[in-house]
């Protein structure tokens, strides 16, 4: 198969590969940026593989940056540009499931291809678009299968992370895992113990944020993967939940881990502790905990204005997608109507402060004076004062006075 026009992100990259040859050697385009062009998908990034080793790479190009040299991979800056180009490689056993314990550099096309982990991702594109299929990823392609190259134990005993890499193509390209691939993952699940809990997060994320994330999903409960991640173990009957959802489309990270903790816990507390189990940011961890408690009001139908302001209206945006999962979605422009007439946003916007206090009205710092101005903040924003300084000076002093 021969591509007639190529990507312009691949025609930008063409002077890389036109001097890796130019000095005798081979070199290709490989993995997901061909699998998702023949796709019509969008490119993320631009793989490179070739037969030259680091250093002669490094000798043919100028500005190089040894991103993980000691695995054949080099960056070439150009114009701005920087392209990750990889030395052909094959890789001896695996006694930690993650990594090889060496790595031969070679000058076989072959030999790299045949390492990789499926069929649809073991693609190689030349300058003139010609595409080298050496394992029918095209065939796999055009029939929608996830099926792992070679034998898929070996694959998953080599890095086990490439079975949660397989669910979560299952969900993200819409395919169906061939029946050998899906039986080593049930053979093998057991191994996604020896995965870093980041690097499973990834891929968790990206089969729930998928274009068909029930297919990832029923394969990941089939196959027991959920056992082997972070405090899943005892999460079956909420993982099927989701999977008996209709029109499950998730477009956001925090709307997929509100979901989940929203059916999983009604114990806010635990919340933390889960996400921090799954090595969640401390940012994202705040945003999920906020909008759990948003989507808990949006099913009371009680959302009063005190709450929009501590909580935020992104928070309510993102746990009404919940809501609209789960069958209880609300009018959201009538929220943000409401939101927008707060008397105020933030304590920012109170005209009077902790300093006006001090230096005008005689208070002395400490817990009293922070109790008193929240006080006043919910009053403002519940409306029951004006954002008025002498008429929030005059209620500061009657609380010092009492």
């Amino acid at each position: 198969m021969r591509l007639v026009k190529l990507p312009l992100e691949f025609q930008k990259a063409k002077i890389i590969l036109d001097k890796i040859c130019e000095a005798g050697f081979l070199a290709y385009f490989v993995g997901g940026s061909v699998r998702d062009t023949l796709l019509e998908l969008p490119l993320h990034d631009v793989d490179i593989a070739t037969s030259a080793y680091p250093a002669e790479i490094k000798h043919i190009f100028k500005k190089t940056i040894d991103t993980g040299i000691e695995h054949g991979t080099v960056t070439i800056l150009d114009h701005g540009e920087g392209y990750e180009v990889t030395t052909f490689r094959t890789e001896s056993t695996y006694q930690d499931y993650r990594r090889p314990d060496s790595v031969k550099f070679v000058r076989s096309l072959a030999e790299d291809l045949k390492r990789r982990d499926l069929t649809i991702n073991a693609l190689a594109l030349n300058l003139d678009g010609e595409i080298i299929d050496l394992f029918n990823g095209l065939d796999d392609l055009k029939k929608k299968v996830i099926r792992a190259v070679g034998n898929p134990n070996e694959r998953y005993h080599e890095d086990a992370l490439r079975m949660m890499r397989t669910v979560r193509f299952a969900s993200q390209l819409d395919f169906d895992i061939e029946s050998k691939t899906l039986n080593a993952i049930t053979t093998n699940s057991k191994l996604l113990k020896k995965i870093a809990v980041e690097r499973i997060n990834v891929e968790w994320v990206k089969l729930l944020l998928g274009k068909n994330p029930k297919k990832g999903l029923q394969s990941f409960v089939d196959c027991g993967l959920y056992r082997y991640c972070p405090l899943l173990e005892d999460k079956e009957q909420i993982l099927k939940l989701i999977l008996s959802l209709d029109n499950l489309q998730i477009g956001d990270e925090v709307v997929a881990w509100t979901l989940f903790c929203y059916l999983s816990f009604q114990d806010y507390n635990k919340i933390t502790l889960f996400l921090k189990s799954w090595k969640c940011s401390n940012d994202l961890i705040a945003r999920v905990e906020r909008s759990f408690l948003a989507t808990s009001l949006l099913k009371q139908n009680q959302v009063n204005d005190w709450d929009l302001y501590t909580i935020g209206i992104q928070s309510f945006e993102i746990a009404n997608e919940v809501a609209k999962l789960l069958g209880f979605e609300r009018d959201i422009s009538i929220i943000r109507q409401n939101y927008e007439m707060l008397p105020i946003k933030n304590r920012k916007e109170l005209v009077i402060n902790g300093g006006i206090l001090i230096k005008e009205l005689d208070f002395v710092p400490g817990p009293f004076l922070g109790n008193i101005l929240s006080k006043i903040e919910k009053k403002v924003v519940c409306g029951e004062l004006p954002n008025e300084l002498a008429v929030l000076k005059e209620l500061a002093l009657e609380n010092k006075n009492n």
